[in-house]
């Protein structure tokens, strides 16, 4: 995946254009392959749970397996969000807005959409973001 982006640097730099149309293809096909392997994992984990022999005798195994069933199923829910948020992203693409900052309207760098395609910040706006967090969140 890095040689890929490497190559849509080079393109970025070539026709000085970001997010141009092979960069677009790039991250859509980055994200619609992430969203599938979630619902692959979900179905999986749907039928884990369906499958599940919640008839156990021993009270500890019974609370044992609820816990782990509870966990599974905050798991799939921060999913579900992350699966909107993918969403959002390809959006996003869809009308011209995918990878310039939701603040500052500057363009985030490639490498951060590359680890972090569902990004909607820049590096320095996601910072100043969290620290503001943070400060309302220790008042």
């Amino acid at each position: 995946m890095m040689s890929q982006l490497l190559n849509i640097d080079a393109t970025l730099s070539e026709d000085g254009q970001f997010m141009n149309d092979r960069q677009k293809d790039y991250f859509r096909k980055k994200l619609l392959a992430w969203k599938a392997e979630i619902l692959r994992e979900s179905r999986e984990t749907l039928l884990g749970l369906a499958s599940d022999n919640s008839n156990q005798a021993d009270a500890a195994d019974r609370a044992s397996s609820e816990t782990d069933r509870a966990i599974e199923l905050r798991a799939r829910d921060r999913q579900r969000k992350l699966i909107a948020k993918i969403d959002s992203a390809l959006e996003r693409i869809e009308d011209g807005t995918y990878g310039y900052c939701e603040e500052t309207g500057e363009p985030i760098s490639l490498k951060r959409l590359d680890a972090r395609p569902i990004a909607t910040m820049s590096l320095e706006a996601q910072e100043r973001h969290e620290r503001r967090e943070k400060v309302y969140r220790d008042e």
